[in-house]
């Protein structure tokens, strides 16, 4: 293997496979001017040495060998997934499509061949994100660690972790291909979850990695791998290369809430308060949302908009279904001002909206 490419990938814990330390009580390290180094300095200098193929190897390994305990298999009824060990006290984070509309499941860790049971604390469909706890903890549970969403920068080496096709302790390698993605979920009988900010990745994402853990090479999970992306022009199925995960930012905010509050109560997610039905013109083509029922005292309710209302902009975006409403309403925060254009017995109106909580 051409090792070229790692060499290329810089080191920071080089440093002290290059230092000379000087055995004399009280010394300092000293740059090359006779004054004491600094930490920057000694990052800047660890950066001019390389990582060989080896070292990039170890890296992974030991990634690897420090995450892998906490990435468990989750078995339903009628579904298999992943989740990850969220705190010592046995709670699990999961996708809420793992969970589906079960209460009881089987769990398999790295640790212990027999399978656990665990038992549902909360699912919340909106971000596909669930918590489970299990019943029993075992010795030696290991909690994950969750990175800083805003740090992760596209081109950063990730590893996909769970259980694809059923296959328990499976790892991946891609890198960060995208941040900031609003992603639609498409189950089967309807729409699914519209979230947003999600990492998208070139580690593969197979059935069975749903509620797993996307890592970095520090070994923070940064984001739960949640879909893979299909291509319509090849009858749906999966495209290869192009996963999207929960960022792990988002995941702590909702699994806190839950583990302390046993459900959501602060989704950050902003909505207008309405159930509304994608709606087609003349040519059979999707024009807009119908408007279905309008939540008393809600955003949209005190904007004026009525059941039977077709709305057709959010904002600068135009609005053809319902799903392109979701993903216009992702991007902005409860309390936001923003503009709704509709129609109302054929006549178009814009009002001003302050948007609600999801």
């Amino acid at each position: 293997m051409d090792a070229s490419p790692a060499r290329r990938i810089l080191r920071a814990a080089a440093l002290l496979g290059c230092c000379c330390l000087v055995p004399v009580s009280g010394c300092s390290v000293l740059g090359s001017g006779g004054t004491e180094e600094t930490s920057a300095d000694r990052a800047a200098h660890a950066a001019a040495v390389p990582l060989t193929a080896t070292d990039l190897q170890n890296q992974y390994q030991k990634v690897i060998r420090n995450v892998l305990p906490s990435v468990v298999q989750i078995q339903a009824t009628s579904d298999l997934g992943s989740g990850v060990v969220y705190d010592g006290s046995g709670h699990i984070v999961t996708n809420a499509h793992v969970v589906g509309n079960e209460k009881k499941f089987k769990v398999t860790t790295a640790n212990n061949e027999e399978p656990l049971t665990a038992t549902l604390v909360y699912s919340y469909p909106e971000q596909d994100l669930a918590v489970i706890r299990l019943d029993k903890v075992p010795q030696g549970l290991r909690a994950a660690s969750f990175g800083d969403t805003e740090k992760v920068q596209v081109g950063q080496i990730t590893l996909a972790m769970g259980s694809p096709l059923g296959l328990s302790s499976s790892v991946t390698e891609g890198i960060v291909s995208a941040t900031g993605r609003t992603v639609s979920e498409s189950p089967s009988g309807g729409p699914g979850a519209t979230i947003p900010n999600m990492v998208q990745t070139s580690a593969a994402i197979n059935p069975g990695n749903s509620g797993g853990a996307l890592v970095n090479l520090d070994g923070q999970v940064i984001g739960i791998p949640t879909l893979a992306a299909s291509d319509p022009d090849l009858g749906g199925s999966t495209a290869p290369g192009i996963g999207f995960a929960i960022p792990g930012s988002m995941v702590k905010t909702v699994a806190d809430q839950i583990i302390k509050q046993g459900k959501v109560t602060d989704s950050g997610r902003a909505a207008l308060g309405i159930t509304g039905r994608t709606v087609v013109d003349v040519n059979y083509q999707p024009s807009g949302v119908a408007v279905v029922t309008v939540k008393p005292g809600d955003a949209a309710a005190k904007a004026g908009i009525r059941p039977g209302d077709i709305i057709t902009k959010v904002g600068g975006d135009d609005i053809t279904t319902i799903t392109s409403l979701a993903e216009s309403l992702a991007s902005d925060r409860p309390g936001q001002r923003t503009t709704v254009t509709f129609s109302r017995d054929g006549v178009g109106r814009t009002v001003e909206v302050t948007l609600g909580e999801q």
